[in-house]
């Protein structure tokens, strides 16, 4: 058995300039963020298929008295067998090297991808 290593995964808005020790850079929305190019936002990948569905995302409106059960909720659609093999090919890029998450979210601790983190923190154990 090999010896895990922490996976390098950093938070970014999707707003901030990119920069060089981003890494691998993989938006983590379901929809494109407003006034953003593709080529400003200078992405790897998108993996919208990761973000939490719509219903979710509507039920939980970024009110953060709702945060743990939102999470809960996207803990649970991430279990999806769709949604895993996306995790999978994310975990994969995180190993090679450093991975940036982006997100048009302005609430970062209250947002879908600390969740992502988290799933991905775990799953290396």
């Amino acid at each position: 058995m090999t010896p895990s290593h922490p996976l390098d995964v950093r938070v970014k808005r999707v707003y901030d300039p990119a920069s060089p020790d981003d890494g691998a850079r993989v938006l983590i929305d379901r929809l494109w963020p407003r006034g953003v190019s593709k080529k400003r936002a200078g992405l790897d990948a998108w993996e919208k298929e990761l973000a939490p569905s719509t219903e979710l995302r509507h039920w939980y409106d970024h009110d953060p008295e709702r945060y743990e059960e939102f999470a809960a909720r996207y803990r649970h659609e991430l279990t999806d067998p769709e949604r895993t093999t996306a995790l999978d090919r994310l975990r994969a890029v995180a190993r090679a090297g450093r991975l940036t998450l982006l997100t048009a979210t302005k609430d970062l601790p209250h947002g879908h991808v600390r969740v992502l983190v988290q799933v991905l923190d775990r799953s290396g154990e």
